[in-house]
């Protein structure tokens, strides 16, 4: 994919919560590569629920950034604790290119024992988190691991490279983190 310098991308991550939220506010920044800031915008998901999909297409379908989206990236493969994100399943829908990225190799096994002691439909959502191989992305020491659905790893990198200023998180998820710990708790917080 030959990319076209000042391409849009959306970053999504959802804010803090508790177990007895029923809903998850989740924001999505849209930032013109290098690192410019477009655009916020904001839905909601159930907890551990099963609409994110369905959430971040109609944020993305009521966006007037819609047609000018290049990616859409995630931090890590689900939001509001286990409400799961396919991605093969977001590019057919919206034909924008997807991707999920995370600091840590995730622990499958823990994954799968919480997945199976809380819902019937354990296995499903653990298929489609373990149905994209997880492959290293960045530098050595600012490496992430990523999986994604419509793009070739090497564009993902180029664009990674592009929006990262300090650290490992893309400036759109690092700003998508701020602004929703701050919607929620007044300030941010956490790791971002």
């Amino acid at each position: 994919m030959i990319l076209k310098p000042h391409i849009r991308i959306l970053g999504i991550d959802d804010s803090p919560f508790d177990f007895s939220s029923r809903k998850a506010l989740v924001v999505g920044v849209v930032a013109r590569l290098p690192m410019y800031i477009e655009g916020i915008m904001r839905t909601e998901v159930e907890v551990d629920g099963r609409d994110a999909n369905d959430a971040i297409v109609a944020m993305i379908e009521r966006s007037r950034y819609r047609e000018q989206l290049r990616l859409i990236l995630f931090d890590g493969v689900a939001l509001g604790g286990f409400n799961v994100i396919d991605i093969d399943d977001l590019y057919r829908r919206t034909g924008i290119p997807c991707a999920t990225v995370t600091r840590e190799m995730p622990d499958f096994d823990r994954m799968e024992a919480a997945l199976r002691s809380h819902f019937p439909d354990w296995q499903e959502r653990l298929r489609i988190i373990k149905r994209k191989p997880l492959f290293v992305v960045g530098p050595r020491r600012r490496s992430l691991y990523a999986t994604l659905a419509g793009m070739d790893a090497e564009t993902l990198e180029h664009i990674l490279k592009e929006c990262t200023v300090q650290g490992r998180l893309p400036e759109p998820l690092r700003i998508a983190h701020l602004i929703s710990s701050a919607m929620v708790r007044g300030e941010s917080h956490g790791r971002a």
